[in-house]
Order: structure tokens, then C-alpha cells, then sequence
């Protein structure tokens, strides 16, 4: 068995992946993929890695663990999504993003030291991340949510670099989030692992939530009567109907925050391209690009 543990990032899936998943639990159990629910495992691990202490649990706790998780006595994939097994929201900064990453996902895969993992990350640009991450913030001024951190000074190969250290050998696949619309597919077939030609249901809540229902309609008819045999077909599809339909508001978030200019704006993108390179030459890595 591997266990696949979907880690976010905080502001990026926001639940879309594992609720998509769970809808189509039953064509993934035909095929030895499990999803089990959550709540049956977030508490649960948390409250085991804390006993633990980094320590490798014993067979018999690894037992248990997986007795309360799942209910088949077999499976060739488990998969654990939740955006905190990086960090809780208000831990995210701390001089950096995600500080203690790669120290924190070694003691979730303590817990099943003989089990392979495998790891999925969605970055985001700092620009927006930021922003975004601060409006989780309950009763935080602005001062106290950076805490003294430097939001040009952010790199997401910091992280990556940190969790490939702690978990040598453990593959590892990043996507960027502003890329998720394009790719969604592929990112799903590379969580779940399911075969080629696996046909899941409820794949467009995603699509659905940024483009007018009728440009929706529209571009699922156009791919039901043009089906695209390729990939980048499919994408430059989705690409062409996002142009013309997508709704401004949703594409084109507008993020602020106190002092931020927009050539400080500009830079911290062009900085988030340059990491995105850089973390498509480490090793152990796999990018899904669009």
C-alpha cells in the first residue's frame, strides 16, 4: 500500500480535490484507490503525531490508526488530503512560509513508517497568497500577521527543498495554483493514481465556480461532440472558453495590503516565475505544468 498525502497549500484547493474524490470513491475502490472521509483521520493523526513526538510508531499503533481510517483490510492506495499538514493558518509565517514543513510532514509519515508515501503540493504566488492567507486570520492586524517576515524574501523552493531533506526518497508532485484550472485533470489523476480513461463524475466545480453557467454548458457540449485527444487539446479547449466566458471578478482577484505597491506587486511575480523554475530542476520532483 502507499499512502498519499494531499498537502495543500492553505488557500489553493480549499477542499475542492477531496470532495471531488469522495464523490467518486466508488469507481476509485474498484481499483484498490481508498478516500476515506476527513473526519476520520485529521484529529487522528494530529493527536497520534503529537504522542509520538517524532518518534516511528509501533506496528500495533499502526494498526489502529489505519483500523479507524479505513474499513477494507487492503487497498494499493490511501488517500489523506487536509491543508494543515503543513501548518495551521496562523503558523504559516514565521520568518518564512511554512518554517517547519518538511519537520512536521516526517512526523505525519512516522505514524506509517513502513508504508510508502507520496506527496502533493499546489503552490501560489506570494503576491496573492499572502492577502489571501491573512483575510484567515482572526483578530490579527497587519503587523502581526507578518510578524516581521519579508513577503519579497518568500520562496516556495524553500519549502519544497525542506520536505525533499526530511523525506528522502518520498516523490513529490507541485503544481501552481493559477495553473489549476488548465490542469485539473491531470492533477487528479495524479493524486488518485487512478488508470487511463478513468471517467470521473463532477470534475467542473472548479470551472464552475469562474466561468458564466452558460459558457460552461457550452464547453461541455463542445467537448462531448469535439472530444480532444490530446491533452494540450484539451487545455487550449478550456483555455479558449475561459477567455470568452470567465467571470472577471473570480480571474482577476484584486489583492492589497497595507504598503504593498504594485512594482512591489510586479517583483514578487517575477520572482514567484523564477522559483517556479527552480523548482522544476530539483530532484525528486515532479511540476505539472500547463
Amino acid at each position: 500500500m502507499r499512502i498519499v498525502y494531499h498537502l495543500g497549500a492553505h488557500c489553493t484547493d480549499e477542499e475542492r480535490l477531496v470532495r471531488c474524490l469522495l464523490k467518486n470513491r466508488a469507481t476509485l475502490a474498484e481499483q484498490g484507490i481508498l478516500v476515506p472521509s476527513p473526519t476520520r483521520y485529521r484529529k487522528l493523526l494530529r493527536d497520534t503525531a503529537v504522542q509520538l513526538k517524532g518518534a516511528a510508531a509501533t506496528i500495533e499503533t499502526q494498526a489502529l490508526v489505519l483500523e479507524q481510517i479505513m474499513d477494507e483490510d487492503a487497498a494499493d492506495r490511501l488517500i489523506l488530503s487536509w491543508d494543515s499538514f503543513l501548518s495551521f493558518p496562523q503558523w504559516v509565517l514565521r520568518g518564512t512560509i511554512y518554517a517547519f514543513a518538511g519537520e512536521r510532514i516526517r512526523a505525519f509519515t512516522q505514524i506509517f513508517p513502513g508504508i510508502e508515501a507520496e506527496f502533493h503540493l499546489a503552490i501560489r504566488n506570494p503576491a496573492t497568497f499572502l492577502p489571501a492567507l491573512y483575510e484567515k486570520q482572526k483578530g490579527k492586524s497587519h503587523e502581526e500577521f507578518l510578524d516581521g517576515t519579508d513577503p519579497t524574501a518568500l520562496r516556495w523552493s524553500d519549502v519544497i527543498g525542506q520536505i525533499v531533506a526530511q523525506n528522502p526518497g518520498v516523490p513529490l508532485v507541485i503544481w501552481a495554483d493559477e495553473d489549476t484550472p488548465l490542469i485539473w485533470p491531470e492533477v487528479l489523476e495524479a493524486v488518485a493514481g487512478h488508470a487511463p480513461g478513468t471517467v470521473l463524475e463532477d470534475t467542473d466545480e472548479l470551472l464552475a465556480g469562474i466561468m458564466t453557467p452558460d459558457g460552461l454548458a457550452r464547453m461541455r457540449n463542445y467537448i462531448t461532440t469535439h472530444p480532444p485527444q490530446t491533452v494540450p487539446q484539451r487545455r487550449r479547449i478550456v483555455s479558449a472558453f475561459l477567455d470568452k466566458f470567465a467571470l472577471p471578478e473570480r480571474v482577476e482577484m484584486q489583492f492589497e495590503m497595507p504598503g504593498w505597491t504594485p512594482g512591489m506587486v510586479e517583483a514578487m511575480t517575477a520572482t514567484y516565475r523564477e522559483d517556479i523554475e527552480r523548482i522544476k530542476a530539483m530532484p525528486g520532483v515532479q511540476f505539472l505544468a500547463a
